[in-house]
């Protein structure tokens, strides 16, 4: 039997023989092992981004929503949107007056509109919040000041922006006592935001603007509210808090208007069905890498006719049907490995680019799972071509025109 590295050496010097050919061969495991890495890397981003977003809200909050949850964790009847909404800043009221453990209530609403100054323009969320949820989410002023709960008992014209949005609107001008217009009204700026969350999968989340609720509800004609934030003293506390509210709101409203959630489970929902949508994504990229295999099978066949004349001549000078067994399947393997080498830096550069737009992380099982399989691949597509060389007649080999 001749030794392996000498079979090594065979394999490897056969194609380099065709390099275009062999390149071309590995064209499929390159794309499918680089889209498995990058869209496994989106989706990992999307997840740690939703994180951070959850995350500044801290452990101890527990979050009411229009509709109701089901069972396993979805959505069961309405969708969470403010034009369906039954809460109102009387439930904020009531679930305010509760007590302890109950340490502060905010409530939300969100829309975008579009946010004008001289001439300039940008669509974006403008979110209209309670001074306590303003607490809650951590929002501070890098200049400037936010509104407090008096602007919002009077429903003051003014408004804080994003500290990516303000520069869009104004460039390096001082934006504090200008006047913006939102959705047809004039809203005095009053301070510019300090950095909120980690922007990522194409979104920024300091291109926004926010103003105070009571304001907000005006300006897009909504009585109701979007979410009611309530803070627990501590994450020992939330069982208790959510039954408090549960009780509470259920005086008023059926139980599939409203849901209470603790907003660590909520996030863990949303990470699961996230973490689906990351190996649907991944699974389908690996449908490229099947595709990939059949055509090394395919090359691999078509090799083997081309050079049956040299597998007749090596026989014929003593070779055994293993080395040529193996010279063959080496040969799909070293094709299948290359293009997953090859597939691994293009998709793990092609996530680095896109961190400069989008969250994206580069997972170290997604490198390992999809190498592996593109190394399973050239093994289980080289073994037929490879045992139809190992078992061609050497007399009929030579023959072979």
């Amino acid at each position: 039997m001749i030794p392996t590295g000498e079979i090594l050496k065979l394999s490897i010097q056969s194609l380099l023989r065709n390099k275009t050919r062999s390149l071309l061969t590995m064209l499929g495991i390159i794309i499918g092992v680089s889209a498995v890495i990058l869209l496994v890397s989106i989706g990992q981003g999307l997840q740690s981004y939703i994180t951070n977003q959850f995350e500044s809200l801290g452990t101890n909050v527990v979050m009411v929503l229009p509709g109701k949850f089901g069972a396993g964790g979805g959505v069961a009847t309405t969708a969470h949107s403010v034009f369906v909404s039954k809460l109102s800043l009387n439930d904020v009221e009531r679930i305010s007056k509760l007590g302890s453990p109950i340490e502060m209530v905010g409530a939300s609403i969100e829309s975008t509109s579009n946010v004008s100054y001289a001439g300039k323009s940008r669509y974006t969320t403008i979110g209209g919040f309670s001074a306590e949820y303003l607490k809650m989410m951590n929002l501070s002023a890098a200049s400037g000041r936010v509104y407090t709960d008096a602007d919002d008992r009077v429903s003051k014209n003014v408004v804080d922006l994003g500290q990516t949005l303000a520069p869009k609107l104004f460039g390096s001008g001082n934006p504090l006592g200008k006047s913006v217009t939102i959705g047809g009204q004039k809203f005095r700026v009053i301070g510019v935001l300090n950095k909120f969350g980690s922007s990522g999968f194409g979104v920024d989340t300091n291109e926004f603007a926010i103003m105070p609720l009571t304001t907000a509800q005006k300006l897009f004609g909504l009585k109701s509210v979007q979410s009611i934030g309530v803070k627990a003293k501590d994450k020992d506390s939330i069982p208790v808090v959510i039954n408090m509210v549960k009780k509470e709101l259920g005086k008023r409203l059926k139980d599939d208007e409203f849901s209470v959630v603790d907003s660590s489970n909520l996030l863990q929902t949303i990470n699961q069905v996230l973490s689906v949508l990351t190996l649907a994504l991944g699974g389908i990229a690996a449908i490229s890498l099947l595709v990939g295999g059949v055509g090394i099978m395919n090359i691999m066949l078509v090799s083997v006719t081309e050079r049956t004349r040299e597998v007749g001549l090596r026989k014929a000078v003593g070779a055994k049907p293993k080395d040529i067994l193996y010279q063959f399947l080496i040969e799909a393997i070293v094709l299948s490995l290359g293009g997953g080498l090859i597939g691994v830096i293009i998709g793990s550069l092609g996530a680095w680019g896109l961190s400069n737009f989008i969250e994206t992380t580069v997972t170290w099982w997604s490198i390992l799972l999809s190498f592996g399989v593109s190394a399973l691949i050239g093994i289980i597509f080289g073994v037929a071509p490879a045992a139809r060389a190992s078992k061609l007649n050497p007399i009929e080999a030579l023959k072979y025109e």
